[in-house]
């Protein structure tokens, strides 16, 4: 092994983009970490807001980092103390490292980890020809899982938790917000029993994946009295469960109304949920049997493939619009 790699570093502690490097050293692995040849990594929002260095950043970001945590690759180094783990291993990472001690780790919540560190932002990431992190946030890969696929485990999880926490078998669902994780959380519906899934979104072409991912109905709510489309479509009884992905405030108050339509929250006994990161490891273990069935379709969430050191051309086209996950290889 040589004893320099390639990676992507968050150089300062202020807005800035990633400098990319061909001189950094290969990470040296501790007792109870491996070390992972990486194989390719996909850029995520958090890699974004890293860069533009917002509040959230501004918390927990320690420049200089090298980011990226969405990834896969292949263990070449084990730690004295792992057993679980060996070289040759194909592996995807888990980004929230918890800490096993505090009572959420101790109460079967590890992904609520009071103390949790952060694989790509709190430490040294998968923007790189190689990366470690601890043995137990990796997740084993089987033969007929490609490296691209194994990309979409952390961040297709969060829609896969929604999911989870949803409860869709025998539901009426709508999904709003059809970028990669709603369109996961469709075909993950789907998947998992739902009736009928609604799926709304501002962007026409957008929608038009969503029926190839297994909406069975799709709205612009852009273009639409929302609120009377699934009136309509639910015969005026409203959806079992509504999964919003967009974050955005006018879909979090809509998604409170289609529930029975009427205007008494009590009354209709509408359960609020929020949900964070995924379950470790249930919720990998879902997305495997979701990237198995017949919904799911790796090709309509990934949006361009572009080696390590064009990265900028890979931003580029996510701010211009570009739909679907960005794929680095080192």
């Amino acid at each position: 092994m040589k004893d320099t790699m390639c990676g992507l570093v968050k150089e300062v502690n202020a807005p800035s983009g990633l400098v990319y490097h061909t001189d950094l050293p290969i990470p040296e692995i501790n007792d109870d970490e491996v070390l992972i040849k990486v194989h390719c990594s996909a850029i995520c929002g958090t890699d974004l807001h890293i860069m533009e260095w917002d509040e959230w950043s501004q918390k927990r970001i320690k420049a200089p980092v090298t980011v990226g945590h969405e990834t896969a690759g292949e263990i070449v180094a084990v730690g004295k103390n792992v057993t679980e783990r060996k070289v040759g291993d194909r592996v995807s990472c888990e980004s929230h490292i918890p800490c096993g001690e505090c009572y959420f780790c101790k109460n079967g919540m590890p992904h609520i980890c009071k103390n949790v560190k952060l694989f790509g932002c709190t430490q040294n990431g998968a923007f790189a020809e190689y990366a470690k992190i601890r043995w137990d946030c990796t997740f084993l890969l089987e033969d007929d899982v490609t490296d691209e696929a194994a990309c979409m485990f952390e961040p297709m999880g969060a829609g896969i938790h929604g999911v989870e926490a949803a409860e869709v078998n025998g539901k009426t669902v709508l999904v709003s917000g059809c970028g990669p994780i709603g369109l996961t959380a469709i075909s993950a519906s789907k998947t998992f029993g739902a009736v009928k899934v609604i799926a709304c979104d501002l962007i026409d072409e957008k929608l038009e994946v969503a029926k190839k991912m297994g909406a069975d109905a799709v709205l612009n709510s852009a273009k639409c009295d929302l609120p009377a489309e699934v009136r309509t479509l639910t015969g005026g009884v409203g959806v079992d469960a509504a999964i919003d992905i967009t974050g955005a405030e006018p879909a979090l108050n809509s998604a409170i109304t289609f529930h029975d339509m009427t205007d008494d929250l009590v009354y209709r006994e509408v359960q609020l949920t929020g949900v964070s990161g995924r379950k470790i490891w249930e919720t990998w273990e879902d997305f495997a049997k979701v990237m198995k069935g017949p919904y799911f379709k790796l090709d309509q969430v990934i949006g361009g493939r572009f080696p390590m050191k064009d990265f900028e051309a890979a931003l580029a086209q996510i701010h211009s619009g570009v739909p679907g996950k960005m794929i680095l290889y080192p």
